[in-house]
Order: C-alpha cells, then sequence, then structure tokens
C-alpha cells in the first residue's frame, strides 16, 4: 500500500488519542463539537429517555475509544460490553474505566449528558454509573463468523454502532456483511441504533488519511430493510464545521427493528 491509499482501521491500526483529540476534546480548535457531540448525544437521549430503546443489556461497537455516547445508555442499561478492534483504544478505554493517570478527560461531555438530563448537580455520579454498567471490553475480529471468538455473547437488546461500518467497509458488500454481522448479536425485538457519516471517502488521525465508505441517506436506509431492521427513528445533521482533515457531508442517527 503506498502512502497516498488511505489505510484501513481495523487492518492498520490507529493513534486513538489523536483520534479523541481531533474530534471530541474540549479544546478551543475543536471544531467538530456540534456534530461528533452534541447531535448524536441528543438523538440518543431521546430514544431513550422517552422508551423506545428499551433492555438490560447493550453491545457498543464504535470507532476508537469514546465514551461519550453511553452517558444516556447507562441509565438504563444495567450492562454495557464494548466491542474493539484494537488493543491500543482497549488499554485507553481502560484507563478511564478505572480512573487511572494519564486517562482522558470526558468531563465536558459528562457536563453535556447533564444539561440533557436536568441534572447538572449530578456529574460525578454520571461518570460513576456509566463506569459501573461497562462490564467487559472485548477484541472483535468482523473475519470470524462470531466476532468476539473465543467469547460467545448473549443477544443484546440494543446495540449502538458508531462509524464502524463506514471504516471496515471496502464496498457495498462488505458493508451489507459486517451489517449482517452486527445484527447477528441482536435479539429478536432488539434495536440496532447507527451514527453513521454519509458521503465521506476518508477520516485523518494523528499523521495518517483513513478509508470511509461513501455512502448516503437512502443507501443506509434501503440497507436496514434489506437485512430486515424496521427503521423507527433517523434524524439527518447536515455539517456544521469547516475541516479538510475529514470529507463528510452530514451526520445520520437512525435507529433499527429486528424482526421477532
Amino acid at each position: 500500500m503506498d502512502s497516498t491509499t488511505p489505510k484501513l482501521y481495523h487492518q492498520h491500526g490507529m493513534d486513538s488519542r489523536s483520534y479523541l483529540d481531533l474530534y471530541f476534546s474540549n479544546k478551543e480548535e475543536m471544531v467538530f463539537a456540534e456534530d461528533s457531540i452534541t447531535f448524536p448525544m441528543a438523538c440518543l437521549h431521546y430514544l431513550l429517555s422517552t422508551g423506545r430503546v428499551k433492555g438490560t443489556f447493550l453491545i457498543d461497537i464504535s470507532l476508537g475509544s469514546i465514551i461519550h455516547h453511553l452517558y444516556s445508555a447507562s441509565n438504563f442499561f444495567k450492562k454495557i460490553i464494548l466491542l474493539k478492534f484494537q488493543e491500543r483504544c482497549i488499554m485507553e478505554l481502560n484507563r478511564w474505566l478505572h480512573d487511572r493517570t494519564g486517562a482522558y478527560d470526558w468531563s465536558h461531555t459528562s457536563s453535556a449528558a447533564a444539561e440533557l438530563e436536568g441534572t447538572r448537580d449530578q456529574l460525578q455520579e454520571k461518570e460513576m454509573r456509566l463506569r459501573s454498567s461497562i462490564k467487559q471490553i472485548l477484541k472483535c475480529d468482523f473475519e470470524e463468523e462470531n466476532i468476539t471468538s473465543p467469547v460467545l455473547l448473549p443477544l443484546a437488546d440494543c446495540i449502538i454502532s458508531w462509524v464502524i461500518l463506514e471504516v471496515i467497509s471496502k464496498n457495498e458488500d462488505e458493508y451489507m456483511k459486517n451489517l449482517e454481522k452486527i445484527i447477528k448479536l441482536l435479539k429478536p425485538g432488539g434495536q440496532l441504533l447507527l451514527i453513521g457519516l454519509l458521503d465521506a471517502t476518508y477520516f485523518t488521525a494523528g499523521t495518517e488519511r483513513f478509508h470511509c465508505f461513501n455512502c448516503n441517506e437512502e443507501f443506509v436506509k434501503n440497507a436496514f430493510g434489506k437485512v430486515g431492521l424496521a427503521i423507527d427513528y433517523c434524524a439527518v445533521q447536515r455539517r456544521r464545521n469547516v475541516s479538510d482533515i475529514i470529507d463528510y457531508k452530514a451526520v445520520i442517527v437512525i435507529a433499527g427493528r429486528k424482526g421477532e
């Protein structure tokens, strides 16, 4: 692979701390807050707080070592398991999970979650609740029939997937195959909550550029239908920033229910 070809996240690895700093930090120069923090968190809060998504066991399959999108989920799901492609992401998450020195500072996002929920006096409790809800962080491999092999997980009431299908799928066929592997982990009647990028071809982390499969809203909705997910909710926000480190045009949050 030459230096101009975007790398594949799940095959080549990524600087997980750079990814967090570029797209999720509280730094003054971080321009993505509306798209990467505010909009997705508001959508997930709405879906969960209105009772549209229910259960006790949630699986999260997300790009990098993010946790901010799970604050609302931790109010309702007693057991959350995170699936990651890279040991580096697992190490980063474990620093935060066990409140170790050098852990990433997510306090700006716990404040955002408290603002959504009207519980601004409970910031510490919010982080403690999320930490106690996360029971396990597992390595996953989508080349395996059981992506968590050798661990066999029970079926989940809900799966949240944040910008994974775009970055591990080189084309439409791989996207569909990977989507099917995700919903195999879902109970009949369970819901997939997918946060994705529309019309993206690359993103940057550190000094490296990574591949994104270019898809639009119609494609994502059709993909849900093809694998038997009935769409309960869909919201799209046009890009709110200017930056050449990533080229998406919109963010989509879509919820689909698996057939009984």
